[in-house]
C-alpha cells in the first residue's frame, strides 16, 4: 500500500482537523492558551455543517447543514467569546418553535414558560411542573450537563434532570401528558434525537431543546450559518491561528510534528486517517460503529411566505410537522428500521422570516428535512412536500 506524501504544512504546536464548530472551539481554546494552532480543512470553504450558500437561485441564501442555533448563544464556552465584536448577529424570531395540527391549531414553544403554556391547553399547568425548576437555573444545569465526565456542581438539580432526560420520549410525555396535543408537542422535540422515541434518553433531547429555548431562544445567524463560522475563524486568527482549506488528510503521518493533533472527523474516518496509531481494541471499537438514521433535506427559493393555515406558524422560525405522538413516533421507529413512513415527520425552517438578507425583497427561503434509513437513497420529496401541505394548503 502507497504511504501518503507528507503535506506542506507549518510547524505548530498543535494541528486540528477539521473546521466544523467543536475543530473551531478546539482550536480557539488552544490559541487562548498561548499555543500555536493549525486548522485543515478539506473542503474549499471552512465551517463543515454551519455552512450557508445560493443552493437554488441566485440572492436565496440557504443553511447548508445547521440552521437553528439553540446551543450557541447557550453554550458556557462559546458565550465567552466576543461574536458580536466579529461580525455575529443573531436573528430571534417571535417563537422558537410552533407545531401546528390539522384543526388549524398549534402548540407554541416561547421564550416564556407562561405563554407557551397556555398553548398546550390542560397540560399547560403540567409543562410548567415539568420545566419551571430548570428553567430557573439553565445555567446552572447547562454548565453540568455541558461538561466532561466530572462530579456535578449541582448534584441536586443534576439529578432531577437527569432522572428526566434518561427516560424514553414515550414514557415521560404519557407520565407527564394527558393530551394528544402535549404529547405530540413533546415528540416533535424528542425526535431531534433522531432515535426511536422508546429509546431511553430520547426525552432528554426534548428536555434539553425546550429548555433552550425558555433560556435563550432558538436564533439564526444573521445573513446565513456562514457567519457564525466567520466570526469564530476571525477568533481564531485574532489568536494568531493559522487556517488551510482544500487539504485533504490521508494519514497522520502526512502531518508535521506537533504537541497535539486534534480530529473533528467521523469513526470511520478517524480509522483510516489514524488506525496504526490507536490500539487494537480501540481500532475494532471504531469499526464496529454504527451509524444512525440519515436526512433528506430540501431548500426552497419561494414567491412568498408559506401559507400555514395555524397562524401562530408565521411567528416561529422552527416547524415541526406530525399530527400525533404515534404518527412521530412511527416515523422514527420505521426510519431506524429501514422502512421509510409515508407521513414523515418534517422539521422545518423558515429564516427569511426574521431576516431579510436571506432573500431578495419580498422573496422567502425555507428548508426542511425527514429522517430516513442510513445510506437510503430515495427520493423523498413528494412525501416532504405533502406534509407541508396537509398543514398549509396551497403551498
Amino acid at each position: 500500500m502507497p504511504v501518503a506524501s507528507k503535506l506542506d504544512l507549518p510547524r505548530t504546536d498543535a494541528i486540528v482537523v477539521g473546521s466544523g464548530p467543536n475543530g473551531l472551539a478546539a482550536a480557539i481554546r488552544l490559541a487562548q492558551a498561548g499555543w500555536s494552532v493549525l486548522l485543515i480543512e478539506r473542503a474549499d470553504v471552512p465551517g463543515g455543517g454551519a455552512r450557508s450558500a445560493e443552493l437554488t437561485l441566485p440572492g436565496y441564501i440557504h443553511d447548508v447543514c445547521s440552521s437553528v442555533y439553540a446551543l450557541a448563544v447557550c453554550s458556557p464556552f462559546l458565550r465567552t467569546l466576543p461574536l458580536a465584536e466579529h461580525g455575529l448577529e443573531w436573528s430571534y424570531p417571535q417563537a422558537p418553535l410552533a407545531h401546528p395540527f390539522s384543526d388549524g391549531s398549534a402548540a407554541v414553544l416561547h421564550v416564556s414558560l407562561q405563554e407557551t403554556e397556555a398553548t398546550i391547553s390542560t397540560d399547560g399547568v403540567n409543562y410548567h411542573n415539568l420545566m419551571a425548576d430548570f428553567v430557573a437555573r439553565w445555567q446552572d444545569l447547562l454548565e453540568d450537563v455541558l461538561a466532561p465526565p466530572r462530579l456535578p456542581k449541582h448534584p441536586l438539580l443534576f439529578a432531577t434532570f437527569g432522572k428526566q432526560a434518561i427516560r424514553s420520549a414515550q414514557g415521560l410525555a404519557h407520565a407527564w401528558f394527558r393530551t394528544e396535543r402535549a404529547r405530540a408537542f413533546f415528540a416533535g422535540l424528542a425526535a431531534h434525537s433522531i432515535l426511536p422515541l422508546e429509546k431511553l434518553t430520547t426525552a432528554g433531547f426534548g428536555l434539553m431543546l425546550a429548555l433552550l429555548a425558555h433560556a435563550g431562544g432558538w436564533p439564526f445567524a444573521r445573513g446565513g450559518a456562514q457567519q457564525l463560522t466567520n466570526a469564530l475563524l476571525s477568533i481564531f486568527r485574532s489568536l494568531g491561528g493559522q487556517l488551510v482549506t482544500g487539504c485533504s488528510v490521508e494519514s497522520l503521518d502526512q502531518l508535521p510534528p506537533a504537541r497535539a493533533i486534534l480530529l473533528d472527523i467521523t469513526p470511520r474516518q478517524l480509522l483510516s486517517i489514524a488506525g496504526d496509531h490507536l490500539p487494537q481494541s480501540y481500532q475494532h471499537r471504531l469499526s464496529r460503529y454504527r451509524y444512525g438514521m440519515g436526512a433528506f433535506k430540501m431548500d426552497w427559493a419561494l414567491h412568498q411566505p408559506i401559507p400555514w393555515r395555524a397562524r401562530e406558524c408565521s411567528q416561529a422560525g422552527t416547524i415541526h410537522l406530525g399530527e400525533s405522538f404515534e404518527e412521530i413516533s412511527q416515523s422514527e421507529r420505521y426510519a431506524w428500521k429501514g422502512q421509510p413512513f409515508d407521513r414523515p415527520f418534517v422539521l422545518l425552517t423558515q429564516p427569511s422570516l426574521f431576516d431579510p438578507t436571506r432573500a431578495p425583497a419580498g422573496k422567502h427561503t425555507a428548508w426542511a428535512y425527514c429522517h430516513v434509513p442510513n445510506g437510503y437513497s430515495v427520493d423523498r420529496s413528494a412525501a416532504i412536500e405533502a406534509q407541508i401541505e396537509r398543514f398549509a394548503p396551497g403551498f
